[in-house]
């Protein structure tokens, strides 16, 4: 069965953010080629969605409805509901999720 993939306007805005960062810091190739791989990521969870797992942070705290996968340092933080895939966030893996969510909530 294929799940639909749906992303938030906060993860295209995260997808849109690497991409600025990776042109600013390495070059266009490489910003190109990050973006590719992260969308090829998420388009991949059209099957088999529930293979990711629970991030730590959220399991801490008895959180267990959302998952997520990994792509080089990147870390995409999504939901499955009703055959349905809805990814969250994307960001770097070297920075804390915590972090992360709290900065949502001040967009």
């Amino acid at each position: 069965m294929k799940y639909e993939i749906y992303l938030t306007p906060e993860a295209e805005e995260d997808i849109f953010q690497i991409y600025s960062f990776v042109l600013e810091n390495d070059s266009e190739h490489n910003a190109d080629n990050v973006v590719n791989g992260l969308k090829k990521t998420c388009l991949n969870l059209t099957s088999l969605p529930d293979r990711g797992h629970t991030p730590p942070e959220l399991k801490q705290i008895n959180v267990f409805n959302y998952k997520e996968i990994h792509y080089k340092p990147y870390r995409i933080i999504y939901q499955v509901i009703n055959h349905r895939v809805y990814i969250y966030c994307i960001f770097d893996g070297r920075r804390d999720l915590q972090e992360v969510l709290e900065s949502r909530l001040f967009r």
